[in-house]
């Protein structure tokens, strides 16, 4: 069993307990705007979860930034060696992993395919129809080059060029995540990218999971390393003997991978810090209890994982809450999902609307969904969300496998800023310029007043020298 805190300050009237479910009590906060406390409670669960407090049992407590910058460095320093004895150690892969054991030989990725299409291939068609979706999704908003803007003999327009060679980082540990393999690869694949490499944490067999191999053979990757974690995030930064430096890093994981990525970021580029999972819900009184409180229980279920509600309706709060204590006790992950429900998460009653979408575009969550009498105009208020989710009949395991985006999204408010995974992270945008003599003759002087008052003489005289009066006439005669 993990262990879990709430710090938030939160009044214990504000409480309300469940049933016990195992050896834990869950509890979750039912705050209204008219409380005394309202505005602090708020800010306190937002700045855990906007602050990287949510975290399982096995990460609390640790020290997780020095713990990952201690890895990167050997990994830098020693490459495999320290990929192997880091393994060895976190991944408890045993002694006889050694630096042979790093990539996944073809033959393996193959025989994985090959297993699973005979017992499972069922499996292996919907995986291709979730493949399609995403393909058809991404081709649809995959930027191109606009005409360029002329002005005169001026030419001036941006190319939009596929990043070389990208790692996507496929979780393992407590749940299987196959999903995350077409969710990063698939986009990748769509932006034109010619290396993708990737990157899970092998079984204490050493192995990665067949499911996961058979879907990188589906997709044509056949470069696949059996490392996890922060080791694996340095070894695609860094590079060794067995694992080749990518330009660009993608995926979910834990703390330690988050922690990885921000402090390698520079080195390599990345597509967010994607921490643990988290929803919040905009509703009022026409959304159903049963389907709220099912799509807070989805997200609570990650263990650890955030769910907040914000409505409108103190009578739905209320029924929500009486949903979640009949529900919670018949799901397989209770414990975990009681736990977060107690310490991560809030139902918030508030006024109007209005009100509920700033609270939300202040958290900024990875996951906001909206079920009320008028969705288009609640969307409209909203401008801070790593997926959004609109009406009562789509549920965020929609947008996890199916629909076509990426369900790898920015977490801890951090999509105030960041965005959803999509093809365009996989390219870059190169601008261009292009100008003619008349063109540069007409705006010379400009440029080198510009460049003068700033005390680059060098920049001014890289213009003057193209002007008539400096140029050589011998110059001038042989270029014709």
């Amino acid at each position: 069993m993990k262990e879990f805190r709430c710090d938030a300050p939160v009044a214990p009237s504000l409480l309300v307990c469940f049933p016990a479910v195992g050896t834990l009590a869950g509890m979750i906060s039912v705050i209204r705007e008219s409380e005394r406390n309202f505005e602090s409670a708020v800010r306190a669960v937002r700045d855990r979860l906007r602050g990287g407090g949510v975290t399982g049992g096995g990460e609390s407590g640790l020290d997780v930034a020095a713990a990952v910058r201690e890895i990167l460095a050997d990994i830098a320093a020693r490459g495999d060696d320290a990929v192997v004895a880091h393994e060895r150690r976190l991944d408890q892969v045993g002694e006889s992993f050694t630096a042979a054991d790093i990539r996944v030989p073809a033959a393996r990725i193959r025989q994985a395919h090959g297993d699973v299409a005979k017992d499972d291939p069922d499996f292996l068609a919907l995986m291709r129809r979730v493949a399609a979706n995403i393909r058809e999704y991404q081709q649809a908003i995959l930027q191109s080059d606009p005409p360029p803007l002329r002005r005169g003999g001026r030419t001036l327009g941006v190319r939009y060029t596929p990043v070389s060679a990208v790692g996507v980082y496929v979780p393992g540990g407590r749940a299987l995540y196959p999903s995350t393999v077409l969710m990063t690869v698939v986009p990748a694949q769509v932006a034109g990218v010619e290396r993708i490499a990737m990157a899970s944490p092998p079984t204490t067999a050493g192995d990665i999971h067949p499911m996961v191999l058979a879907i990188a053979h589906e997709l044509g990757v056949d470069e696949v390393y059996r490392v996890g974690g922060a080791v694996a995030v340095g070894a695609l930064a860094y590079g060794t003997a067995s694992v080749a430096p990518v330009d660009k890093i993608v995926g979910p994981g834990n703390a330690f991978v988050a922690e990885a990525k921000r402090q390698v970021m520079g080195r390599v580029g990345i597509d967010s810090i994607a921490g643990p999972s988290e929803v919040l819900i905009v509703a009022d009184e026409t959304a159903s209890p049963a389907f709220v409180a099912a799509d807070m229980l989805a997200q609570a279920e990650h263990d650890p994982g955030s769910a907040v509600l914000v409505t409108t309706s103190g009578a739905l709060a209320d029924a929500v809450l009486a949903a979640l204590a009949e529900r919670v006790s018949a799901l397989s992950r209770r414990d975990a999902i009681a736990a977060a429900l107690r310490a991560y998460s809030a139902i918030f009653v508030v006024k109007d609307l209005a009100r509920a979408c700033e609270i939300a575009n202040d958290f900024a969550t990875e996951h906001l969904q909206i079920q009320t009498a008028d969705d288009e105009r609640t969307l409209k208020m909203i401008r801070h969300a790593g997926a959004i989710f609109v009406g009562p009949h789509t549920p965020v395991p929609l947008g996890d496998y199916y629909a076509g985006p990426s369900h790898v999204l920015p977490t801890g408010s951090t999509a105030r800023f960041f965005s959803a995974l999509s093809c365009n992270d996989f390219r870059k945008a190169s601008s261009v310029i292009a100008y003619d003599r008349a063109s540069l003759l007409a705006d010379a002087a400009d440029v080198a007043d510009f460049a003068t008052r700033e005390g680059l003489t060098a920049h001014a005289a890289a213009v003057r020298i193209r002007k008539p009066e400096t140029r050589n006439p011998k110059s001038e005669t042989n270029s014709k």
